[in-house]
C-alpha cells in the first residue's frame, strides 16, 4: 500500500501557487516569506509548504530550485507541474500513465486501490482534491510534444553530419582540380638475362612510379 501526500485544503495550494508566480523569487522559502511577501497567514499555509518541497519547487534547505523558477515562466508553468506530479504521484502514474485524463470516479477508484483506503475515507478525499487542482493548471501534451521534437531536432542534427573520408596513400590534386593519367608502353630487348629486365623495372620505379 502507499500513502499519497496531499494537502489539508486544494485551495491553499492553488492559491500558494498563484501567488509564486507573482511575486519575486526568495532566497529561502520560509513561513516569513510566505506569510509577508505571499500574505497567507495561518496554520494551513505553514503546512502546504513541505508539500511545496515535495513538488520539487523548493530544496529541503528552503532554497527555490530551477524547477520554482521554470514554473513562474508562463511559457512553462503548466510543464513543471506535471513534471511535478509524475514525481509527487509516481505510484499513480506506474499504475495509469495517464492518470491525467481519468474522471473523478476512475481516479478515486485508483487512489482506493495505491492505498488501500476506504472509499469515503479523509485521506482519499484529500488526495483526489489534490491532485484535481495540480491537474488543473499542468501541461502534459506540450511536454510530450516537446520531447518528441527535441527528439526529432537531435536526429535531424546527427543525419546532417558531413561524413569525410581521406585516403593516406593517393596523391593530391593538382591545383586546378585536373586528374592526369598515363600509359606506358614497354620494347623489351630480345634478352634471356634476367638482370636485364631487373634493371629496366627497377629504372621505372624510381623514375615514373614513385609516390
Amino acid at each position: 500500500m502507499s500513502n499519497l501526500p496531499y494537502v489539508q485544503t486544494a485551495g491553499t495550494i492553488e492559491t500558494m501557487l498563484e501567488k509564486i508566480k507573482k511575486a519575486s523569487v526568495p532566497d529561502v522559502f520560509s513561513q516569513d516569506f510566505v506569510s509577508t511577501k505571499l500574505s497567507m497567514k495561518g496554520g494551513t499555509a505553514r503546512s502546504t509548504i513541505p508539500f511545496i518541497k515535495k513538488m520539487g519547487l523548493v530544496n529541503s534547505d528552503g532554497t527555490p530550485t530551477e524547477r520554482y523558477k521554470e514554473f513562474r515562466n508562463p511559457a512553462k508553468s503548466g510543464r513543471a507541474i506535471a513534471e511535478c506530479m509524475r514525481e509527487v504521484y509516481s505510484t499513480l502514474f506506474e499504475m495509469n500513465e495517464y492518470v491525467y485524463e481519468l474522471d473523478n470516479k476512475k481516479l478515486r477508484n485508483l487512489i482506493v486501490e495505491a492505498t488501500g483506503a476506504e472509499s469515503n475515507s479523509n485521506p482519499v478525499q484529500k488526495t483526489l482534491a489534490t491532485f484535481s487542482t495540480l491537474n488543473k493548471i499542468t501541461d502534459f501534451e506540450t511536454e510530450e510534444t516537446d520531447q518528441s521534437v527535441e527528439k526529432t531536432e537531435v536526429s535531424d542534427v546527427k543525419s546532417q553530419v558531413p561524413i569525410y573520408s581521406s585516403h593516406p596513400s593517393q596523391k593530391s590534386q593538382t591545383p586546378e582540380g585536373i586528374n592526369l593519367s598515363y600509359t606506358i608502353n614497354l620494347n623489351l630487348p630480345a634478352t634471356t638475362d634476367i638482370e636485364v629486365f631487373n634493371a629496366i623495372f627497377k629504372s621505372l620505379k624510381q623514375h615514373l612510379l614513385q609516390e
